[in-house]
This record gives structure tokens, sequence and C-alpha cells, in this order.
């Protein structure tokens, strides 16, 4: 038995049924991260002792036929920008290079208690600023379906990692589509929540109005165990949000040929691979054929959502990295013979600590957020910000979910947009909305140009991701029927 290809339920029947132990699993997954990893690099740290007394416990709650959750005994991947105690965690950055974390986030809280396996921290862009996990201070991740290719950013190590089954599932943050992206280019499912959902206490924070923790899973019933068990209010996270105002969805919503389908056609645009644009028009009309109404929409706003994405998220993204100086946080790379004043030794850390990417994205925000610049800048793009979230407000009174891609190419090759961060930005755009407007939005692979994977996109109203989950799974099942 391969048990490194099972679903989260399948291993959890099996180590229930004595089949294999917990033991025996989270060893089957290191050694095949030991054996193939080298050539993917989606791990930035093993935490081996962790990952085996974990799994111990777990076996010793099934010799006393202990009741055990569904994510006990499972193994898992976290993102490296995700606190895990006494673990390294780097967020892929020079800066943070020797920096352990001293606390659990609250995501790692949970898992913990539902007895989950941790195997390690994953690769990323750093400190989750890109597109295709080239960014990463510590190398490049490699997509599985195809090692010349990216594997999207910024949560490319975890999409990796679950889709060349190094784990049963992995934790990702998407700021502007970073679960979404490589969870497409990979071929796996990926959630982004509702913002304030999940909580964010213990995330190393990029943009904290568009940060959100969610899972990458193999599959949608995957995908809905995991966020059943790290989502909730969570006193550490004030933008965390009470259960007890989320909307509750009816079973009887979820039946297809009730649902009412939105097509934005501001998502199908000039200049999108057409093989991508077959594949998610071939998912549409299998929803369509079973009954689902398919109404064409528009969202005016879309063109903006770009330039507005990214000056707020800079302007965030440079007071949350102002506290890396080199001095608090990891180890300090200046050199006695070149500091003459304290500002010094913070040129100096920063400078040689953050990586390009990084430090254009802080000026970029420094300068929005500067004095004169302000207002034209940043205070219109929050502006224009409600005016999309708006869109999606009048477009939700017509229909109960929006289908897009999720991005308008199949992965692209290693160093084919490193040069041009233009071009590496508009991989995002049909993603970045969705941050934006803090919806829900699934991405679940539709087809294949080639060895490569298409996502398609399920966007929800606040708070359904119960029904965008369920819609998905319907095209799953036709897919794999």
């Amino acid at each position: 038995m391969n048990l490194t290809n099972l679903t989260i339920t399948k291993t959890h029947q099996g180590l229930i049924n004595k089949d294999f132990s917990a033991v025996e699993l989270t060893k089957a997954y290191l050694n095949k991260i030991k054996k193939e990893d080298k050539k993917i690099h989606s791990f930035l740290t093993i935490s081996k002792d962790l990952a085996f007394s974990q799994a111990r416990e777990i076996d010793k709650k099934i010799s006393k036929k202990e009741n055990i959750d569904l994510l006990a005994g499972i193994p898992s991947a976290i993102k490296d920008n995700i606190m895990v105690e006494d673990i390294r965690c780097t967020a892929a950055s020079k800066i943070l290079e020797n920096y352990v974390a001293s606390y659990n986030a609250t995501v790692i809280e949970k898992l913990k208690k539902a007895g989950t396996v941790i195997l390690g921290k994953t690769n990323l862009d750093e400190f989750a600023m890109g597109s295709s996990c080239e960014n990463s201070a510590f190398g490049t991740t490699k997509n599985p379906c195809d090692l010349k290719r990216v594997t999207g950013g910024s949560s490319g190590g975890s999409a990796a990692a679950v889709a060349a089954d190094l784990c049963g599932y992995a934790l990702g943050s998407d700021t502007g589509g970073s679960i979404r992206l490589p969870a497409s280019f990979c071929g796996v499912v990926g959630l982004k929540p509702t913002y304030g959902t999940v909580s964010r206490y213990g995330l190393i924070a990029f943009a904290s109005s568009l940060d959100q923790i969610g899972p990458i899973t193999k599959t949608i019933e995957d995908c809905k165990i995991v966020f059943d068990a790290i989502s909730g209010w969570d006193e550490m996270d004030s933008t965390s949000v009470n259960s007890k105002f989320k909307i509750q969805n009816s079973k009887l919503q979820f039946k297809i040929e009730n649902l009412r389908i939105g097509i934005p056609k501001e998502y199908f645009v000039k200049g999108m691979d057409k093989e991508v644009e077959k594949k998610i028009k071939k998912a549409i009309k299998k929803y369509e054929a079973r009954g689902a109404k398919i109404i064409e929409v528009s969202l005016p706003h879309t063109e903006y959502a770009l330039p507005v994405y990214y000056i707020i998220s800079t302007s965030e993204a440079s007071a949350n990295l102002a506290r890396y100086d080199g001095i608090r946080y990891g180890k300090s790379k200046v050199k006695k013979s070149r500091v003459k004043s304290l500002l010094d030794v913070y040129l100096e850390n920063r400078g040689q600590g953050f990586g390009d990417e990084v430090k254009r994205r802080i000026m970029l925000g420094t300068y929005a957020l500067s004095s004169g610049y302000y207002d034209a800048y940043y205070l219109k793009a929050q502006k224009v910000r409600t005016l999309i979230k708006q869109d999606f407000e009048n477009v939700f009174k017509k229909v109960d979910v929006l289908l897009t891609p999720v991005s308008p190419t199949t992965a692209f090759k290693i160093g084919e947009k490193t040069d041009n961060p233009l071009t590496m930005y508009l991989s995002d755009i049909f993603t970045i909305s969705v941050n934006l407007a803090g919806l829900p939005a699934l991405s679940l692979p539709c087809g294949m140009v080639g060895k490569l994977s298409v996502g398609l996109q399920i966007i929800g109203k606040p708070f359904e991701e119960e029904r965008i989950l369920e819609i998905g799974k319907t095209l799953e099942n036709i897919l794999t029927s």
C-alpha cells in the first residue's frame, strides 16, 4: 500500500483499522521527502523529532481505543511564515534565517489539539511577496508537474508538497492569490477563506487587511476537513469574526439545479491563453448541463484591482516590515568597520537581509504613504477598493457564486518573468479582487493543457465557504467519475 497518496479520510480509516500506525505513516512521508524533495525543494525545515513524537501520541490513543480526530496522525506541512513553537520560521528571508518561533500560531494550536503531525515548514516567496516561489532567499521551488516550471506563489512550497504527495495536506497564506495560484499551477485544491474566518495570530504579516491563512489539499473533502479544523473566532486576532455573525446556509441551497452562476466578462480578456479559456468554459458547461443557470455579469472596477492592490499591499508591507532591523529578530549581518551610527546598523541589516522584491515593495509602499502622496495614492486606492467590494455586493444580488479562471496562463517557465516584475504581477490579475473584497474563493483543478494543470476559481459570498466547497465537489465528482 502506498501510504503517501491517500486522502485524509482514507488515511484516518487506515489508522483506525490499524492497517498501519501513525509512526509508519510519518516514516513513509519523511522517507519520500528525503528521496524526492531534493529536486523539488518544497521544504525549508524538516521537524523530524516533533513529527515522530506527535505520531507516537496518536498511536498510544489508538491502542487505548480512544476516539481520535479526523486529522489525528495526518502528516502536514506548514508554510514558513506561520509560527510553530521551537521550529525555525524564516519567511524565506535572510533577515530571519536563524529565527526560532517562541509560540504557536492559533491555527497550529488547533491542529496540534486535533493531533495532526507536522513534518516541517515549506518554501515561499520571501515574506509571501511573489507569484512564482522564485523570490525565496533559499532557492526556487519547482513544479512537480514539470520541474522546469514555477509552482506559483507565494505558497509554492506548500502546493508542491501536496502535489508531490510529500504531505497529507498543507497550510498556506493568501494575500492576493498566494494559495489559489500555486494550487492551480500544481493541480491541487486551495481555499482562501473569508477575511476574519481563520485567525492570523502567529502569521508573519505582509499586508494585514488582505492576509488570510487557508488549506491546500488533494481533494475538496480534505479541504473542508482542514478548513473546519482551523476556522473560528480567536480573541488573539482583532480582525477575527465571531461565528455568531456568520451566515448559516441550508443544504437545499447547494442543489446545482437551483444554482445561479455568474460569469464576469472582465475575467475573459485578450491575451489570455486560449487553451486555458477552453478548459474553464468546458467546466462551466458541465455545471450548465447539470441544470445550473449561467448568467453573464459585470464587475466594472476590475481593471483597477491590480494598481489598487499593489498600492495598499505595499503600503501595509512597508509598515509591517519596519520591525525587521536585524537586531530584535535573526542575526545581525553588520560589519563593525562599516558602522558609524545606529542608522548605519539599520541600513546594513535591511540592505543585506531583504531580497530585491521585498525592497522594491517596501520602497513603493513608503512612497505611497509619504507626505504629499498619501491622498493621491493610498487614500484614493482605499476608495476604489470600496467600489470593487460594492461591485461584488451588487453582483451577488443576482447570482449565488462566480466562476472564473485562477490565472490567465498555466505555470510558466522558471526565470521567464523574473526580469519584468509587472508581467509577474499580472499573474494575480484574477485573484486579487477577492482579497480586496474579503471574499472566500476556491481553486480546483478542472483540466490539463499538456501536462500542466488549469485551475477553476469559485468565488462565494462572505462566510459561504461550505457552499463553494460543495459546488467544487460537484465538478470534482464529474471529472473523476
